[in-house]
């Protein structure tokens, strides 16, 4: 047990309340005084309380701290500075450009497991680490601060219901209760009772706090897994606390001090101001390694040509076969289980399977936690529901995370559900996320085999499954390269390259037959691989066929397979038509849709002959 040291904690803070201020004046810009609200806070759960080795952030069982009110980002790299893994001189540095020390905190540092600043996802993310540690059965916690005007945000209350829902004791949400938000107070103020009894319904164990007395801030965090509940703790704080013309005072958010008003501030600091370089922290507990390594093969597929299987169910498939030898692989649904099928996985593997409810923002945070862990996290939902969370997924991209998605449900052939439930949207969102990869497979051989790929690769994966059946087109052992495509028909004199996926290509096939008993030819490809593209497999075909391509989805025309079909071959030359859901859809039989809305077979055959 390391002895704690008050004094050398209310120094500590002090020190980490200079740097941010000096940091943020040097940078010109930045959020001071929502640093020294919350520096006591973490100085004593760096130097007093938590446990990790300083000169390995990434050590598998230290504890986690995500800063989840990332606007205060110069406090976390001060704090890192004081363990001596960064250069204190590299603080002056703060948003520069070739700096990775960024104005909100970004997984370019080894510290920093997932981007914060966009407000209200860092508990979420911690959730999914604190499974992780239950899963992995590692005594690691994870703490997460967060801002009082942050906790405004509906993300933070699923978490919080879902944290107290699965008992995670491991998991601590600190609420930096500074008072002041960005444009004037917060709803509540320093009304801490408002946020106590929020928490508790929740299913928390909730300490109110004097958010600046180290002693509090000890005692309660020596309390941490007391009983079986996750434990919020409401500090009462002051914005530019420490610093008198700055405490309490508004108008100061996001607003540097200038070069003589940081050093009055430093002047009074400076005289109780101690380095925390040195200090000893304690050492996370030496715990068997959890085996996150891939196999070297999954199991085979069983399918017969014509069978007729959907895609959506292939993914349950997929999920259940590579999880016998994937023990990396976890999955997560949005109480859609028995529609997109990953209750197959849970059936299998119970212990490795979390049900996230209807609440899909914290499905995606959750899976982000996961896959800061090692883990090949699998969240599902219908398509149409992973909008909701567009900007968890946004910062996802901006994480680098680790986050396998398949939606299901996708377009107008779904048929009698209705507009409110078709994925129509989708692709555009996913193909715009950061680094993301966006797989559509037509058939049950091509959805397994791309699970298998994004098991193995890193990244954002998006799969989008069908509800309706269809026929197995592939043998077994066919491959799908991430960024391939297949060219199913092709003969010399093709009129036309149709390029299609999912339940499109099924209506291209069709319309590829109905066209050759009246003579005319149609190259036919499955782009099953819709970012990457495969462009020059595509371009190879469009120049055989008069550099005509005809795009086919079930999608809107907005940033679908078109437009990515368009801005790949624009530069050659190549005209792109679009057949795609032009307007609102409605109810009605996934046949009756499909044709009205020109995406069938018989509009394939009509959009030939009028070329």
């Amino acid at each position: 047990m390391i002895e704690i040291d008050i004094e050398l904690l209310k120094g500590v803070a002090n020190q980490l309340r200079i740097h941010s201020i000096n940091a943020t004046t040097a940078a010109g810009s930045g959020h001071p005084t929502s640093c020294c609200s919350a520096a006591d806070l973490v100085a004593t759960l760096f130097f007093g309380h938590m446990k990790f080795n300083p000169k390995d952030p990434h050590y598998y069982n230290n504890d986690r701290f995500i800063l989840s009110k990332g606007h205060a980002a110069p406090l976390l790299y001060a704090a890192w500075a004081e363990t001596g893994l960064i250069p204190a001189g590299d603080l002056a540095k703060l948003r520069a450009f070739d700096s990775d020390l960024e104005g909100h905190p970004t997984p370019r540092l080894p510290f920093v497991d997932v981007a914060t600043g966009s407000l209200g996802q860092g508990l979420s993310v911690g959730a999914g680490m604190a499974l992780a540690a239950r899963l992995d059965q590692l005594d690691y916690n994870t703490y997460v601060l967060l801002g009082d005007g942050e906790i405004a945000e509906g993300s933070v209350w699923e978490a919080a219901s879902f944290a107290g829902i699965y008992k995670l004791n491991n998991l601590i949400a600190i609420v930096d209760d500074n008072r002041l938000g960005q444009s004037q107070a917060t709803a509540f103020g320093h009304d801490t009772a408002v946020y106590a009894k929020r928490f508790d319904a929740f299913g928390w164990r909730v300490e109110v706090i004097d958010g600046h007395d180290i002693e509090e801030i000890v005692e309660v965090l020596n309390g941490v897994r007391l009983d079986d509940k996750p434990l919020a703790i409401i500090a009462k704080t002051y914005k530019g606390a420490g610093v008198s013309f700055l405490q309490d005072k508004d108008g100061w958010h996001g607003k540097p001090l200038n070069k003589d008003e940081a050093a009055r501030a430093v002047a009074e600091l400076q005289p109780t101001s101690r380095s925390g370089v040195g200090v000893p922290i304690a050492p996370p507990a030496q715990l068997p390694e959890p085996k996150n390594t891939p196999p070297e093969s999954y199991p085979p597929l069983n399918y017969n040509i014509g069978d007729s299987v959907a895609t959506r169910e292939a993914y349950g498939n997929a999920l259940a076969r590579v999880g016998e030898v994937d023990h990396r692989v976890v999955a997560m649904d949005g109480d859609t289980k028995n529609s997109t099928f990953s209750d197959k996985f849970l059936k299998k593997f119970p212990n490795r399977f979390t049900e996230c409810f209807i609440a899909e923002q914290n499905l995606i945070g959750v899976a982000t936690g996961f896959g800061t862990r090692g883990k090949v996290p699998f969240a599902s939902a219908f398509a149409a529901f992973f909008t909701r969370a567009g900007d968890q997924l946004r910062v996802a991209g901006i994480s680098r995370a680790n986050l396998k998605l398949a939606g299901s449900h996708v377009g107008v052939s779904i048929g009698e559900d209705g507009p409110s439930q078709m994925g129509l949207e989708d692709l555009a969102l996913m193909r715009a996320i950061a680094g993301s990869t966006v797989l559509y497979p037509a058939d049950a051989v091509a959805a397994e085999k791309l699970v298998e790929q994004m098991a193995l690769g890193r990244g954002i994966y998006f799969l989008r499954t069908s509800r309706p059946k269809t026929p197995v087109i592939y043998q077994n052992d066919e491959k799908f390269p991430v960024g391939g495509a297949k060219t199913l028909r092709q003969n010399p004199g093709d009129k036309a390259t149709v390029v299609a996926a999912g339940v499109t290509l099924c209506e291209a096939l069709k319309a590829a037959d109905a066209l050759k008993n009246e003579g005319i030819g149609i190259t036919v490809i499955d782009a099953y691989s819709i970012k990457p593209l495969a462009r020059a497999d595509i371009l190879a075909a469009a120049k055989k066929t008069n550099h005509t391509v005809i795009t086919v989805e079930d999608h809107y025309p907005e940033g679908g397979l078109g437009d990515a079909v368009a801005g790949e071959l624009s530069v050659e030359g190549v005209k792109v038509h679009k057949l795609a859901v032009a307007s609102l859809p409605r109810s009605g039989k996934a046949v009756e849709l499909l044709a009205h809305f020109g995406i069938d077979a018989a509009a394939i055959v009509k959009k030939v002959k009028s070329l």
